[in-house]
């Protein structure tokens, strides 16, 4: 019941601040749950992607109902890349899992290329990087294949590269950046839900904990899509480098205690 509650309030903010950056919750529910040590590397995993899928509907029906104006161009044909890539990512997820054995292991792995998307994501919202045009349906169809990959096998959602990527391929302000990253999200941790029931199923998981999951991320996806609606893009920008910042020491800090075993 204790560990329930924790995870209740650490998902809570999570997708609240998710929700507000674009960045899906996942990137910070990630390394705290594994920072407590509760449940194994691929539980961890599983719970962080429910509370995202959970968080990214709501987010996105909210943001839909409010007003705001999508591309479903290019909202299909990224998702549709972003499924393709979150089948493969949790493929290579499972197939690390099976190869390795060690789950530090793959933790390890997890969160060392969490690191390299946080620096990039960091470097390019803090200097002026040349922005791109692409608007042809293989670039959005490309870009969402990378970033379903990347958010299924890092267990994270998609988090800031998402942003970042979306920002310098397409040269979306930061605020319609965000609402087409967790549109994203959505998919592909859809895909990722769908490609464990056909795979391992979900009888490793403590599914008792959902209980405390799903609730939490509805809530955390009410309250970051109005956040998102009311601030304007340079408080989206604060919130999104400091969560940057601050998810980057968390990841460092659990790669150290993995090292130093």
């Amino acid at each position: 019941m204790l560990i329930g509650i924790i995870y209740f309030l650490v998902i809570v903010l999570a997708n609240t601040i998710g929700a507000i950056s674009g960045m899906g919750g996942g990137v910070i529910i990630k390394p705290v749950l594994d920072l407590l040590a509760k449940d194994s590397v691929a539980a961890i995993s599983f719970y962080s992607t429910v509370a995202v899928f959970t968080m990214s509907l709501v987010s996105t029906w909210r943001q839909v109902k409010n007003g705001i104006s999508l591309n479903w161009r290019l909202v299909a044909f990224i998702s549709a890349g972003s499924i393709l890539g979150g089948v493969g990512g949790n493929v290579v997820f499972e197939g690390l899992l099976l190869f390795l054995a060690d789950e530090s292991l793959v933790q390890l792995i997890q969160i060392t290329l969490t690191i390299v998307t946080l620096i990039f994501a960091l470097l390019y919202s803090r200097f002026d990087w040349k922005n791109y045009h692409f608007d042809s349906l293989i670039s959005y169809f490309l870009s969402g294949l990378v970033l379903g990959f990347l958010a299924s096998l890092l267990g994270i959602g998609g988090g800031p590269i998402n942003v970042s990527l979306l920002m310098l391929l397409f040269s979306f302000p930061i605020k319609e950046a965000t609402i087409y990253s967790i549109a994203t999200i959505f998919f592909s941790q859809l895909a990722k839900i769908v490609t464990i029931a056909f795979g391992t199923g979900f009888g490793r998981y403590d599914l008792t904990m959902l209980f405390f999951v799903v609730p939490a991320a509805i809530l955390g996806g009410l309250l970051g899509s109005r956040f998102n609606h009311l601030l304007a893009p340079k408080k989206v920008t604060l919130v999104f480098q400091a969560v940057i910042v601050l998810v980057l020491l968390i990841n460092l800090y659990n790669g150290w205690q993995i090292l130093a075993k």
